[in-house]
């Protein structure tokens, strides 16, 4: 879907299956991005046989991908952990190019597939298998997709500032309960509670 059309797809129950383009209201706004990404196997120096400049572009290919192999284990992590946990452990999305490019689809406000290629042919078993290890440790990555509508009242880089500074509000927050958590349990206060409402 095209950043400035401005209709939303919707299906009505007496036309099931089929869908109708309908306006939006004029003070509302959505943008869409897709990211499609192939994401080659590793590059073998010694099954290419690749030299100079090719050996170079090899090199690069495979730390992408190594560090994109950290950033899927890190998140892997933290989708199998309790999901009310305040624990942020640092995710490497800046140490490579492919990983800046994908933090949104990776961890961020999206809706992410991934298919994963393997071959049947026993020269590819080692790749086959570290294929599938690591569609699996995909698979417990959590992302949590909301809609982005932002009102015509405010510019795009407007409204993601202030989505940006209520997500800082929250883990504030979120790390004050923990301290008034900890100072009530340490006997040391009134033994009353504290809630924010």
């Amino acid at each position: 879907i095209a950043p400035d059309l401005d209709s939303t797809i919707s299906t009505t129950e007496e036309d099931a299956g089929d869908t109708m383009i309908s306006p939006r209201s004029a003070s509302q706004g959505m943008t869409a991005k897709l990211t499609l990404v192939d994401l080659a196997g590793s590059e073998r120096l010694k099954r290419t046989g690749a030299e100079g400049a090719r050996m170079k572009e090899g090199i690069n290919i495979n730390k992408g991908l190594f560090v994109l192999g950290q950033v899927v284990s890190a998140l892997s992590e933290l989708g199998q952990q309790n999901h009310g946990s305040s624990h942020h452990a640092h995710i490497p999305y800046r140490d490579s190019k492919l990983t800046r490019l994908l933090q949104d689809s990776l961890g961020g406000n999206s809706r992410t597939v991934m298919i994963a290629c393997i071959s049947p042919a026993e020269s590819n078993i080692e790749e086959s298998v570290s294929t599938l290890r690591y569609a699996e440790r995909t698979r417990n990555i959590k992302n949590s997709a909301v809609r982005n509508v932002v009102s015509s009242g405010l510019s795009a880089s407007e409204a993601a500032a202030l989505r940006r500074e209520n997500q800082q509000l929250k883990l504030e927050l979120a790390r004050m309960e923990s301290k008034m958590i900890v100072s009530n349990n340490g006997g040391g206060g009134s033994g009353g509670s504290f809630s924010f409402a």
